[in-house]
């Protein structure tokens, strides 16, 4: 089996960008704020946004099942306040939650937590709980910046979240780390503030120490690990001068790694570097980075090429990558698995 663990809801109808519009637009005008109840998809709707695009790729890509969390970049945590995000994380995790319910074989549920800049994030357990709970999602996306860029949260390791973390492990959950929508000028959503969040979310890991308190969490952190696995030696050396154990033993057995890396000798770089128990397989296919790649000829995200094409890796390593440590990783997905004879 091949398990794809990011991927997000990106072509959702249209229907849910125009009310979300509304409910931006009625965050000054409160006489334009929106009812849930308007916001009316279909099935049939939802079923077509899903065979034409994410369900045909992984049929053309060779995938079988997709952790499956709203879009992104919707996230958009520093728009309104909690009950703004509050409403919006709501339909948005319902709509993966419809999904998986309409294609059970191919997606699972992972959830998009109601942030808000300055708020307590125990506020987003009610819907953590929701999630995984009634919809039988298996993880969550935690976002380190609400604010879009400006950084006004403190770090990961900071007690203001462990409400979350302890939530996390008693539901047996990892967190995917992944920030929303740049609103600073200075950061390209995706080509930076993507990439500078992945960094920082594991800078923070190595100055702090948080696992002794949470030797069970786990993050994933997406897209390769941002600057991690290129920098290897300079995130050692820092770790050796702030006096801390050896990688392996201080942050190895809670954070991952994904192969959201589009070109061979990226994903090659992350397979030598990173040890093959901390990587899983994912595309974010129909995320990103959309193109075909002139030199291949095929996707940048067929994410599969690469692991397939990998001298680095045995057929064993590379199984692993693809299902074997997402199962691990994902305790409650491996049940939903198991439960289906799978």
């Amino acid at each position: 089996m091949i398990i794809d663990i990011h991927g997000h809801y990106t072509t959702a109808p249209k229907a849910l960008e125009d009310w979300r519009n509304r409910q931006i637009a009625g965050i000054k005008d409160p006489s334009q704020m929106p009812k849930v109840s308007e916001l009316k998809i279909s099935d049939d709707e939802l079923r077509a946004s899903i065979i034409d695009n994410q369900l045909k790729k992984m049929q053309e890509r060779g995938s079988d099942l997709t952790v499956f969390s709203p879009r992104a970049s919707f996230m958009a945590h520093h728009i309104g306040d909690f009950n703004v995000s509050s409403t919006w994380a709501a339909i948005c995790n319902e709509l993966c939650a419809r999904v998986a319910q309409l294609f059970p074989d191919n997606f699972i549920g992972a959830a998009m937590l109601p942030q808000s800049p300055g708020v307590d994030p125990k506020t987003c357990i009610p819907e953590l709980e929701k999630c995984v709970k009634d919809y039988g999602f298996v993880a969550i996306n935690l976002n380190p910046d609400p604010s879009g860029g400006h950084w006004t949260s403190p770090p990961l390791t900071d007690r203001q979240w462990y409400p979350i973390y302890e939530k996390m492990v008693e539901l047996q959950i990892p967190a995917m780390i992944h920030v929303s929508t740049s609103c600073n000028a200075c950061f390209h959503t995706t080509g930076a503030h993507y990439l500078n969040a992945d960094t920082t979310a594991f800078m923070q890991c190595v100055a702090g120490d948080l696992f002794k308190d949470f030797p069970e969490l786990k993050f994933v952190i997406p897209h390769g690990g941002g600057a991690v696995p290129y920098h290897w030696g300079r995130f050692r050396g820092l770790a050796q001068e702030m006096k801390k154990p050896l990688l392996e033993d201080h942050v190895l057995n809670n954070i991952f790694f994904d192969t959201c890396v589009y070109h061979q000798p990226g994903i090659d770089l992350l397979n030598t570097v990173i040890p093959v128990d901390n990587v899983l397989f994912a595309s974010e296919m129909i995320g990103a980075v959309r193109g075909i790649d002139p030199q291949t000829g095929f996707y940048y995200d067929d994410t599969k090429r690469y692991i397939e094409a990998s001298t680095i890796l045995t057929p064993d390593e590379k199984q692993q990558i693809y299902e074997g440590n997402a199962r691990r990783v994902y305790p409650r997905l491996d049940a939903a698995l198991k439960a289906k004879g799978k």
